[in-house]
């Protein structure tokens, strides 16, 4: 069996989570949608319209298409308007690069669409034309369903059993766990330790940067 990684994107390869929590906390707003900061960023890493129930819910409001629809076109408006200040987190580029360099299959599995992902796969240098980039308008369900790792997996050409999930979120790692990969968890998404181990992360790193550092302890080596 050949390893292989699997990333997700916002949060684990690009300084994104936050731009997206601004962009959900303006879209709400603009509904006349009252809800903390805090709640908004404790969902994002899961799919856009399971998010946007989550967050209806919790307020109470009664949930229609409609609403929805215009709450996930107001995320990506505000989001593009962001999407400037849009950097990859330490160390990404260059675990990409190491990885390519030994000859270890990997790919970025997304919950966003790609109209929000385009940008941060630009400033992270990958083309989508290019490398195996798989974002929700290609599967039936997102985080944290498997569907995601399960299709990049097979983006690849690997068993989904002798892949590395990296992730930020607990959605993340809660997806691996049911795609039957191994989960490897990051800090730089503004998850802690604890809860991304108690969702089943193998191993927890500070960033990108870190886990090059110690790749060779989740089998990254030639």
């Amino acid at each position: 069996m050949t390893n292989a990684f699997l990333f997700d994107l916002d949060g684990t390869l690009t300084d994104t989570v936050y731009q997206h929590v601004l962009a959900w906390r303006e879209a709400l707003d603009e509904e006349g949608i009252a809800l903390s900061v805090w709640r908004i960023h404790r969902k994002i890493g899961m799919s856009g319209g399971l998010f946007t129930n989550m967050l209806l819910r919790e307020t109470g409001l009664a949930i229609d298409q409609d609403l929805l629809d215009r709450l996930r076109r107001r995320h990506a408006d505000a989001y593009k308007r962001l999407a400037a200040g849009v950097v990859p987190l330490p160390g990404a580029r260059d675990l990409l690069d190491a990885l390519t360099g030994m000859g270890i299959p990997w790919a970025i599995a997304t919950s966003g669409r790609m109209e929000t992902a385009r940008p941060a796969l630009e400033k992270l240098g990958v083309d989508p034309g290019r490398a195996a980039v798989v974002t929700r308008d290609e599967v039936q369900y997102a985080k944290p369903d498997p569907d995601l790792f399960l299709a990049a997996a097979a983006r690849i050409g690997v068993d989904i059993a002798s892949a590395f999930v990296v992730g930020d979120s607990i959605w993340d790692m809660i997806a691996a766990k049911r795609a039957r990969a191994l989960g490897i968890g990051l800090l730089s998404g503004g998850y802690g330790r604890e809860e991304l181990e108690r969702s089943g992360a193998l191993r927890v790193y500070e960033d990108p940067a870190d886990m090059l550092t110690h790749l060779d302890e989740v089998g990254g080596r030639r």
